[in-house]
């Protein structure tokens, strides 16, 4: 089950940080890592991050 653990100011972070590095890394410009970009972009547009479960982190407001 994925519950909500994502805040909108997070969410906006990783779909940016996370998009850059994916165009920087399909452009050549950075390594393979940047593929991991991905991620960060996955779990921002799942409104889910897997590590903040596993620590009990949330950075959504509740309701």
């Amino acid at each position: 089950m994925l519950t909500r653990n994502l805040g909108t100011y997070d969410r906006i972070a990783r779909l940016v940080v996370g998009g850059l590095l994916v165009v920087l890394a399909a452009t050549g410009t950075i390594g393979i890592w940047g593929w991991l970009g991905a991620i960060f972009v996955a779990t921002a547009v799942l409104n889910f991050c897997p590590i903040y479960r596993i620590f009990g982190l949330k950075t959504c407001k509740d309701g």
